[in-house]
């Protein structure tokens, strides 16, 4: 896996296989930080479900300011740490459950790529958390990458959506900030 765009074009990604992560394909991000290249520059992003912290490494390297990267699976953990010291990426790893870390996290957030496994839907009360807890910025966006079609909860308004084979993935503004 590759950092596709950005200052660190190009550069590869290590990360274990003996995982079960499913990585975002290519294509899939593409379209995803072209659709984000207005809000990038300076925006301080979540990267919840990180697994190889690709989509957050991503948006570091086209232009965020800085990145937090939640993943509970040890190995995984080990790779993002290793990849972020590597490109010197303004990056900071946390080990942890997303649902349990979220409860307790403080922080504002301007972009939250949310990419859970898909065995682990709904995102909703993910989404309740982060709204409820404050750590989305007035018309933050979250990213949503899912097995399939999803309607945006209460709070959250669509701004893009797409498919890829067997995966969903939308873009939400949150609702009544930012000129949504």
């Amino acid at each position: 896996m590759r950092i596709i765009a950005g200052r660190w074009r190009g550069r590869r990604l290590d990360f274990p296989p003996a995982t079960a992560v499913r990585p975002t394909p290519d294509r899939v991000r593409e379209t995803l930080f072209n659709w984000l290249m207005p809000q990038l520059p300076g925006a301080r992003v979540l990267d919840l479900y990180a697994g190889t912290g690709a989509l957050g490494l991503e948006a570091l390297s086209r232009g965020a300011a800085a990145a937090v990267f939640v993943e509970r699976d040890p190995a995984l953990v080990r790779a993002l740490q290793a990849n972020a010291a590597r490109l010197e990426a303004p990056a900071t790893i946390v080990a942890a459950d997303v649902p349990a870390w979220l409860r307790q996290a403080d922080g504002l957030f301007d972009l939250v790529l949310l990419d859970p496994p898909f065995a682990e839907q709904p995102s909703g009360p993910l989404l309740a958390t982060l709204q409820a807890r404050g750590l989305l910025a007035p018309g933050g966006m979250v990213y949503l990458e899912a097995g399939q079609a999803q309607a945006p909860p209460a709070g959250y308004l669509p701004w893009r959506s797409g498919r890829a084979g067997r995966v969903r993935y939308h873009l939400w503004r949150q609702a009544g900030a930012g000129g949504a």
